[in-house]
């Protein structure tokens, strides 16, 4: 006689058969079915460092999981099993042009940007934006796009492009750069707005007001100079993110959604940090507060512009500002306070992937389905450069990041098959980008 085990049917098994289950009688094997484990959606960031690293104090020893952190590194400690340092990347895109503009605007993007020091820019589409176009319909903001510093406008005469290059690495399209918010409180009241919803008649009201925004400003865009075009330029890239928004809410194409975690409108943070130390801890909490809530689930963050010379002296041990730092000329006492500075941003994303290991989600962290991406568009910044890049990739993708590791690739592998590597582990997979050959060895998890 044969005997029929007993066995656990979850719903999704039901579904995956609907045309036979929607005929079955109720099961007793249902009643017992565990609950779906809540696995939680997939996030990613960049946080982008201005002007390299001290080479020497970056690197750690060992190889694979058997490996030590280096100094740069060590404020990692806590969070090592879940970070990944990967070795000899470089985006070879980036290697013609003098100085920082040509590497650091297409970090995200590795093409080769136009020699300009007009308004006709052109870049291509970051990656993230790439994931934000295909994915973005899943939550109230497509991402999330932070910085520090105001955009820089004017030209660096010394090596022909103009400083728009040096303020943006996120790009919608080869000419549209993605403007950054600087204020923590106007962050944290557009993460709230947009989890709320529109609420009644709002979102007409909000189409009607864009609508005449929109037009107003088309309208200066014709009147005014080629500075002042780029700002305008940079409003509107805001102003398009929320029409869209807007439109989808309009239309009902907005797919359900819900706040996986409710924002405290009373919780807003100030509008006037008095530290650059608090002025990027409130930036990185604005990226923990919108991953959490699945406002977004892609952002970036720029430390600093490029050619950054934020003064570090508040900190113990530095008396120069960051990019003069950067120009050691193996100086001692240079290289040293050039550390110092490393360290402090490692430390500032140290404290971010904890922050976000520290949110529960399931049997889960949000930590645990994110990929928080810090580095560097260039290692020495004495000789700008962009061979080894400094990257750690922080999180585990949702499992498909296999992290713990020091990956040491081929010299001059392509940073672009880290970005392949990513938005398949996002679930935006792209069989190429950019110059990419294909995903990155030993990075993710079958």
């Amino acid at each position: 006689m044969n005997i029929l085990r007993k066995q656990t049917l979850s719903r999704r098994t039901l579904l995956r058969g609907a045309g036979a289950a929607l005929g079955l009688p109720w099961l007793e094997a249902m009643a017992t079915a565990a609950p779906e484990v809540d696995k939680g959606p997939v996030r990613m960031a960049m946080l982008y460092m201005p002007n390299g690293v001290n080479v020497a104090k970056w690197k750690p020893e060992g190889v694979g999981r058997d490996f030590t952190l280096s100094p740069t590194l060590e404020p990692l400690a806590k969070v090592k099993d879940s970070v990944t340092v990967l070795s000899n990347l470089w985006n070879e895109q980036s290697k013609d042009g003098d100085g920082h503009y040509v590497k650091e605007a297409a970090i995200l993007t590795c093409a080769r940007i136009k020699k300009t020091q007009g308004a006709d820019i052109r870049n291509e589409v970051s990656m993230d934006q790439l994931a934000a176009k295909r994915a973005g319909d899943q939550t109230p903001l497509p991402s999330l796009e932070l910085g520090i510093t105001p955009v820089a406008v004017g030209n660096d005469a010394a090596v022909g492009y103009t400083r728009i290059y040096g303020s943006h690495i996120s790009w919608s399209t080869p000419t549209t750069p993605l403007a950054r918010e600087l204020n923590p409180r106007s962050v944290y009241e557009r993460l709230f707005r947009a989890a709320s919803g529109p609420q009644g008649n709002e979102a007409k009201m909000d189409a009607l007001l864009l609508d005449r925004v929109l037009d107003d400003a088309n309208k200066l865009r014709k009147e005014v100079g080629s500075a002042d075009k780029v700002r305008l330029d940079e409003y509107l890239s805001v102003m398009r993110s929320l029409e869209e928004r807007v439109d989808r809410a309009n239309s009902g194409q907005q797919r359900p959604w819900k706040p996986r975690f409710e924002i405290d409108p009373a919780g807003a943070p100030t509008d006037r940090p008095t530290t650059h130390e608090e002025h990027v801890r409130l930036m990185l909490d604005m990226i923990a507060v919108a991953f959490q809530s699945d406002t977004t689930r892609i952002s970036t963050f720029m430390f600093g512009n490029s050619v950054s010379n934020v003064n570090f002296r508040w900190l113990e041990g530095v008396s120069a500002g960051h990019h003069d730092v950067s120009h050691h000329g193996k100086n001692d006492s240079k290289l040293e306070q050039y550390y110092l500075i490393n360290r402090w941003h490692i430390a500032q994303y140290a404290y971010l992937l904890e922050k976000l290991g520290g949110m529960r989600e399931g049997e889960s962290t949000v930590l645990d389905n994110s990929m928080i991406l810090f580095g560097s568009a260039l290692s020495d910044g004495d000789q700008h450069n962009p061979h080894h890049l400094p990257l750690v990739l922080g999180g585990k993708g949702g499992k498909r990041i296999n992290s713990g590791q020091h990956l040491v690739y081929t010299e001059d592998s392509q940073v672009s098959d880290l970005f392949v590597s990513m938005l398949d582990a996002f679930g935006t997979p792209v069989e190429r980008f950019a110059d990419s050959s294909g995903p990155l060895p030993g990075l993710l998890n079958s």
